[in-house]
């Protein structure tokens, strides 16, 4: 059901110390491959396309953190065509399909915790990668480094405890996020909150009954959310494409297996 596993998930399965652990090359193939196809991914792609044109209008460059295969910058390069495109990712495997994607972006190996970069870009994007990352305050505080005074940041992240699943666990995520939790963290970092909102809401009940069956069940297939008929994915990207419609018109959904957050970094005052 909703929230597949990413390409960040997969690589997330080791530790940037030991690359035995879990992690599989390959994974960043097959993802690469199904990202393009999947309700999900697509949804999420337009939900981001929208938020950073409609929130951050004079930005000329774009930087995400934990970019993966390349599948979100390379729609943010569609839709909107005059960004500068920056990504980087912890591990190489992943660089090798976006550049692919993305020949014409600027792509680096980085670790997120450690961006140093001082007021460079104009937004700075991280999609289902906090969640990921303990130390996820030092991640924010980095980010806000990066961004010009006047930019901002466009963040996605898994949402609700009551979600936790097996899933998580594969991915080794540290944790799913309240809204509260989230707001705080931007804000203790300097950043003013503009907007949030949860997604893949109206899916939330199915959502919830998946992540209970595999909970009780013992085979687990961690590109099983992927790998769904043409006709369902149809409908599930219609189903979020009504989401994004309402939010667009300034619906704030109080839950939801995802959040969306907008936050900005004030001018300077002269």
């Amino acid at each position: 059901m909703p929230e597949p596993a990413t390409s960040t998930d997969f690589a997330r399965s080791a530790s940037p110390h030991d690359r035995s652990g879990g992690f599989q090359p390959q994974y960043f193939e097959e993802l690469a491959a199904l990202e393009a196809r999947n309700f999900w991914f697509r949804a999420r792609n337009s939900i981001i396309s929208w938020a950073v044109a409609r929130y951050f209008p004079e930005a000329r460059s774009f930087f995400e953190i934990g970019c993966g295969t390349g599948f979100v910058l390379s729609g943010l390069a569609r839709s909107l065509p005059k960004l500068e495109l920056y990504g980087s990712e912890l591990f190489a495997e992943g660089l090798i399909f976006a550049a692919k994607r993305l020949p014409r972006a600027n792509l680096v190996q980085m670790d997120a915790r450690h961006i140093a970069l001082a007021e460079s870009v104009d937004v700075v994007g991280a999609f289902d990668v906090l969640e990921h990352i303990r130390e996820d305050e030092s991640v924010l505080r980095e980010m806000y480094s990066a961004v010009r005074p006047g930019g901002g940041v466009v963040l996605t992240v898994p949402q609700h405890e009551f979600l936790w699943s097996k899933q998580d666990e594969y991915a080794h995520h540290v944790r799913r996020y309240a809204a509260a939790e989230l707001r705080d963290g931007l804000a203790a970092v300097g950043f003013s909150v503009t907007r949030m909102t949860s997604f893949v809401s109206f899916l939330l009940p199915a959502m919830y009954l998946s992540r209970q069956k595999k909970q009780r069940g013992d085979a687990f297939d961690p590109l099983d959310e992927l790998k769904i008929g043409q006709t369902m994915n149809s409908m599930l990207e219609r189903v979020l494409a009504f989401e994004l419609a309402l939010i667009r018109r300034g619906v704030n959904f109080p839950a939801g297996g995802s959040l969306l957050a907008i936050a900005h970094k004030q001018r300077s005052r002269k």
